[in-house]
């Protein structure tokens, strides 16, 4: 089992948002972290705005992971976002970025928030499970990529 089994249901996965902006992508995961946990929907774009003004989170191949540390949050939780069309994100190579998988933990998980970040980081970095991300039609299929995620061929 990895750090990414459990996060993922098919219900946080969103393919072919149109957002136009991070603003509006960030819009959008606080639509769906609100169902998912409850978390008023501008209070999660607060949190991935205030990380976010530390530096981007976009890490380069069209890929980002927007997080935050929720005070009150129980359990860590994720959704996966897939743009109809590329964004700005201030990526160090410069591309636009049009995979999203949004992070969100509780105040104080130090050592889980960093293993699951590694573990997504590790799944962007893999150019095949990126391609599958691009190319899904269906949520399901993203999401059974992401909880099987284990970085073996």
């Amino acid at each position: 089992m990895n750090a990414l089994t459990h996060l993922f249901t098919p219900d946080c996965i969103a393919l072919d948002v149109p957002a136009k902006s991070r603003a509006d992508a960030f819009a959008a995961a606080g639509d769906l972290f609100a169902k998912q946990t409850g978390i008023d929907a501008n209070s999660v774009v607060e949190f991935l705005n205030a990380r976010e003004a530390l530096g981007s989170t976009a890490l380069g191949a069209g890929v980002a992971i927007p997080h935050g540390r929720v005070k009150g949050l129980k359990q860590p939780s994720a959704a996966f976002m897939r743009l109809q069309n590329p964004i700005e994100f201030a990526a160090p190579d410069g591309e636009a970025v049009s995979i999203l998988i949004f992070l969100l933990v509780p105040e104080k998980a130090t050592q889980q928030h960093l293993e699951i970040l590694s573990s997504i980081a590790q799944l962007l970095s893999d150019a095949d499970a990126r391609q599958t991300l691009l190319s899904s039609t269906d949520s399901s299929t993203v999401c059974d990529l992401l909880q099987r995620w284990g970085g073996a061929k």
